[in-house]
């Protein structure tokens, strides 16, 4: 492929003879207006060309487990891996026990933000009472974000034979069969994956199963709300409530509340972004129940990676080569 901005001249020329296939239009004026707006291109946005940021870069895992902030098996599980600036961040609130929001661009690792924490946690309290238990709920959306992280999960304990995993995770969306959901009614994951109208239904649908499966659930540590943009107006006063009845029903004396997104805060100056940060705070204070502090609204930080001393006159004849 030469030319990526004549393929994509290509594409969208094609797709709009084939959606205006389907219907002619007889009346002359209509069709030249018709005509003009697809000319002005108000069916498909423009080409979209983004550079991809360069996120700061904090300790990798096996540091953090060398100073003793991490447990031991995590050196194991994420072998290889550099946080992020962010991503250490968010370790550090969660582990003081304090609620907090990540706030940062597309392919940030923001699932990674609490997944971190979230099995350090688990790996520390199972030393502590090895007694099989739900310890951390995954909110999401959308079942396919939750298939997705299904398989982000089984990345981290490939290396591990079945019989001697560090953690044990479910989806339990409604896509299971009945085999699938007695085997989680009967053998408790540490995590939990789900979406909120399951999650309402295993509160107040009482059928064996998901009497089970939200009884190992009891005493709750970790309540993650993926996408947390998505909950607003009458579906945000739902899952609201539904973080309060988790509350209520689980009995969560310590329950740390987590929310993600890659849209909430916008990039602006300084002045800017601590508006954003305390109108955020102040959302997901209200969808969790407890009071999240500004500061615990996580960005993302970004460092330079080109050489500043090359000039742009330097530059150009790089760039038409």
């Amino acid at each position: 492929m030469k030319d990526i901005f004549k393929f994509h001249d290509d594409v969208i020329d094609r797709f709009a003879l084939f959606s205006r296939s389907f219907t002619k239009i007889r009346a002359v004026d209509i069709q030249k207006v018709v005509d003009d707006e697809y000319e002005q291109g108000r069916y498909w946005p423009p080409e979209l060309i983004q550079i991809n940021p360069n996120y700061q870069k904090a300790h990798t895992v096996q540091e953090l487990v060398f100073d003793g902030s991490l447990h031991s098996k995590c050196g194991e599980i994420f072998k290889g891996y550099t946080l992020y600036k962010h991503q250490e961040q968010a370790l550090a609130i969660a582990q003081r026990g304090e609620p907090y929001v990540v706030t940062t661009g597309t392919g940030s690792g923001k699932s990674l933000a609490f997944f971190l924490p979230i099995i350090d946690h688990i790996l520390k309290a199972k030393e502590r009472d090895s007694k099989p238990r739900t310890r951390a709920i995954i909110i999401y959306p959308m079942n396919a974000l939750a298939n997705s992280q299904v398989e982000e999960l089984e990345k981290y304990v490939s290396q591990f034979a079945p019989n001697s995993r560090p953690f044990t995770f479910a989806r339990y969306t409604g896509q299971e069969g009945n085999l699938e959901r007695e085997e989680i009614a009967a053998n408790s994951p540490d995590i939990l994956l789900t979406n909120y109208m399951m999650m309402e239904l295993l509160l107040t649908r009482y059928n064996d199963t998901d009497r089970q499966v939200i009884g190992h659930c009891e005493g709750l540590e970790y309540l993650v709300l993926d996408e947390l943009h998505t909950y607003r107006g009458r579906q945000g006063g739902d899952v609201a409530m539904l973080v309060r009845r988790v509350r209520q029903q689980l009995h969560t004396e310590n329950l740390i509340c987590i929310g993600t997104s890659a849209t909430m805060v916008s990039s602006g100056d300084v002045k800017k972004d601590t508006e954003d940060f305390t109108e955020v705070a102040g959302f997901a204070s209200l969808l969790f129940g407890q009071k999240v502090n500004p500061q615990n609204v996580i960005a993302e930080t970004l460092e330079q990676i080109t050489d500043q001393s090359v000039s742009l006159k330097e530059c150009l004849p790089l760039l038409s080569n």
